[in-house]
């Protein structure tokens, strides 16, 4: 029997005790009614008196004491009913207590309770169910339909639907592509698919989550541990009111009522349940805290360093822009290109791939690849002879011409990397690829501004041009480029020395800064990593504003528990007061205290919930996976309109004409269609779901300066398409400086309403 199930028995006996003594000493002898109420009084002062030495022998004291100086006392000044009420009411409340807490795990509990026991294998036309520690790297899985991914794994279907919430708290479901990553713990949520394993059971994501979890709940807040200081504080201070009452008013169930309305104190009832529930709310939005300590440490941070690669940014190369030779198709070098670094490990080819496949470009089987390691690979694709790489493995000897010039001085401005191109010996094209920012991370370094956060620094081991370009856009207090881990170490613990500290990174190289920090914070998502185990918080979800948000979380955390317990202990100290000058009994003063107790145990609970008022009608899941699958097909026409502007330095006459009449339609048929359809069906239900007027406005206000723009751009198509039209310079650089705006415009617009889309949805 365990502990709480004891608790639970005892405060059963207690209460049958005292229902049959009341009834025995209504109706018949009041002195066996006082034998049962004794009864069942000394099971429980005797379950307290063992803990109570328990406590004293690892050199802990608290006012249980007092509870059980009370329940002594009643029974010594004969009072059985005044005792077995307490032992009702103390017991009832660490029942209560035990039911609080239990609520508040549920959360982290249901991590564990929902790991995968069975797989189901395939072998060529033969499925077999095995358990999931059989599973080796490579073996073919079948995912049907409602049940959870038991280990990592590589989607063979494409367009597969993921429930990921257990995993990243996100309420909306996320589809995912032939070859890309299913991780352990995702439910699916539509029809079966296969995928073949990445990882090992013990290694895969879930297995990771399932452990954080655990050691989650085994820390003790230090906010606790000051609680439990200020409990063994009142114990004496009780014991003087209660004989000052005594020795005032020469009546000794005065000094016992006040014993019974300090029984027991709040402080030992907020603490752990606010925290406790603080940690189960975290998880609840995919934020895994290390127990109580870093959650009351997340609420005093002054500081936060960022790494940048995959922190800040996504990390990982990705296709920017495709800069192209004049009459090259950007598409066709694309798809060549990729059909070509198939055959290659690197990192850029995978992105490259990635970004074709994007796409939705068919991709062809290279022939006779050679790879020259640092340079570039050239191979035979659909006959023509490709090569892909650097700017002389590309061109040699041979000098640039001037687009190559221009597309390494673009590449340079966006801090990208260049892949040039060429087929069949002509050079065709090049492809550039950067890190590019995190969607969220403007919108998460504001959050933490407004949780309190007064310095944000970013210390990352990349070059100093590119960690200022992102930082300059984010403002951003500090930036310390070009940082070995032991610098960034040293960085941290300069800070440290200041001020409350974070540290939030992604990488191996980040968990020695990580352990550094007072908190570190990993962004653990990608599965069990070195930075997750040296991290004292979590994140789940590849999102960067979690950690604002577990800051915010924290602080409301400690703030209800702090509330509690001061609101708890003056109610106290009023009940005391009323029973040492005589307005309350001891069995009145047992039945206040209970209530006391009741009330500091609910509102500490309320750190499971947000704090925030609730949407009037949450925006609908599916509306909102087509908003954003509506921005990933807007994002392929602003692609095009930059390749189009691009490709405007070199071109004069009928190419300019063609191609400033398809960046015209292009914006009428994709751009002005999509932002019409914005304000006519998505702003009116972003309206229902929370309070957006400020934002709707300024929102609307990009969609008539992007209307604006297209119909000058429109206009001027039409007036250089006309019969003896000059297409002359200064048109076509106009032209071009209005295909620049808009493009750069609605990347922007879209970027802020994902920020409204991800609000409506939280």
């Amino acid at each position: 029997m365990n502990a709480a199930t004891l608790r639970a028995a005892l405060l059963l006996l207690a209460v049958a005790a005292m229902t049959a003594g009341a009834v025995v000493a209504w109706f018949g002898d009041p002195s066996i009614g006082g034998w049962l109420w004794f009864g069942g009084t000394v099971p429980i002062a005797f379950s307290l008196l063992v803990s109570i030495i328990r406590d004293l022998w690892d050199k802990r004291f608290g006012v249980d004491a007092i509870a059980l100086l009370s329940m002594g006392g009643a029974l010594a000044l004969d009072q059985p009913l005044a005792a077995i009420v307490i032992a009702v009411m103390y017991a009832g409340g660490a029942v209560l207590e035990d039911y609080a807490i239990s609520r508040a795990e549920r959360s982290l509990k249901g991590l564990v309770d929902r790991a995968p026991r069975i797989a189901h294998r395939r072998l060529d036309d033969t499925i077999t169910d095995v358990a999931v520690d059989e599973v080796a790297v490579g073996d073919r899985l079948v995912v049907r339909a409602g049940e959870i991914a038991p280990i990592d794994g590589i989607a063979f279907d494409a367009k597969i639907l993921l429930d990921e919430s257990a995993l990243t708290g996100e309420s909306l479901p996320v589809v995912r592509q032939a070859g890309e990553a299913v991780r352990s713990g995702a439910i699916n949520a539509g029809d079966a698919f296969e995928m073949q394993t990445t990882a090992l059971a013990r290694d895969s994501t879930y297995a990771a989550i399932v452990k954080l979890a655990a050691s989650a709940q085994k820390a003790k807040a230090p906010f606790i541990r000051i609680a439990d200081h200020y409990a063994a504080a009142l114990t004496p201070l009780t014991l003087a009111i209660a004989g000052a009452a005594w020795l005032w008013s020469q009546d000794p169930l005065r000094a016992l009522a006040v014993l019974v309305a300090a029984t027991p104190c709040p402080l030992i009832l907020a603490a752990p349940v606010a925290f406790v529930a603080g940690v189960a709310r975290a998880a609840r939005r995919g934020v895994l805290v290390k127990g109580g300590g870093p959650l009351e440490a997340l609420a005093k941070i002054h500081t936060v360093l960022f790494d940048k690669t995959g922190t800040l940014t996504v990390g990982g190369a990705r296709l920017t822009a495709i800069e192209t030779a004049p009459t090259q198709a950007s598409d066709e070098i694309l798809r060549l290109t990729a059909s070509l670094e198939q055959a290659s490990a690197h990192a850029v080819a995978d992105a490259i791939v990635n970004a074709a496949r994007a796409r939705g470009l068919a991709l062809s089987p290279p022939r006779d690849v050679r790879e020259q390691v640092g340079s570039g690979l050239q191979g035979t694709v659909e006959g023509h002879a490709v090569r892909a790489g650097s700017c002389a493995f590309v061109f040699g000897a041979t000098p640039p011409p001037p687009w190559a010039v221009r597309a390494t001085r673009r590449a340079a401005w966006r801090s990208a990397l260049s892949v040039f191109v060429s087929i069949d010996g002509a050079p065709a094209g090049a492809l550039l690829l950067a890190d590019e920012m995190r969607r969220e991370t403007p919108r998460a370094l504001d959050l933490l501004r407004a949780a309190g956060v007064r310095r944000i620094v970013m210390a990352t081991g990349d070059r100093a041009e590119t960690a200022e370009t992102i930082a300059a856009a984010l403002n951003i207090d500090a930036v310390l480029a070009e940082r070995t881990p032991d610098e960034k170490v040293a960085a941290v613990v300069l800070e440290r020395q200041q001020h409350m500290t974070m540290m939030v990174g992604d990488g191996i190289n980040d968990a020695p800064a990580l352990a550094a920090a007072h908190v570190g914070v990993a962004l653990g998502a990608r599965g069990a990593s070195a930075s997750s185990e040296a991290a004292d918080v979590v994140i789940l979800v590849e999102r960067l504003d979690r950690v604002a948000e577990a800051i915010s979380i924290g602080q409301r955390t400690r703030r209800l528990a702090r509330q509690s317990i001061v609101v708890g202990m003056g109610l106290s100290g009023v009940a005391m007061a009323a029973a040492a000058l005589g307005f309350l009994s001891p069995v009145a003063g047992a039945v206040a205290q209970e209530l006391i107790d009741v009330a500091v145990i609910l509102n500490a609970l309320r750190a499971l919930g947000s704090g925030a008022p609730r949407a009037a009608r949450p925006l609908d899941a599916g509306a909102a996976i087509r908003l954003h699958g509506e921005h990933e097909r807007l994002g392929r026409s602003l692609d095009r309109l930059r390749s189009i502007a691009d490709a405007l330095d070199d071109s004069v006459g009928p190419a300019a004409r063609e191609l400033i009449g398809e960046a015209s339609a292009l914006v009428a048929d994709e751009i002005v269609a999509h932002e019409r359809a914005d304000e006519s069906e998505v702003y009116p239900s972003l309206v229902q779901a929370e309070t957006f007027s400020h934002g709707l406005a300024a929102m609307g206000r990009a969609h008539r300066e992007i209307l604006h723009l297209a119909r000058l751009l429109s206009r001027l198509a039409r007036e250089i398409s006309e019969p003896g039209a000059d297409a002359d310079a200064t048109l076509i650089r106009d032209a071009q400086r209005l295909i620049e705006t808009i493009e750069s415009l609605v990347r922007l617009h879209s970027a802020q309403e994902e920020d409204l889309y991800d609000l409506a949805t939280a």
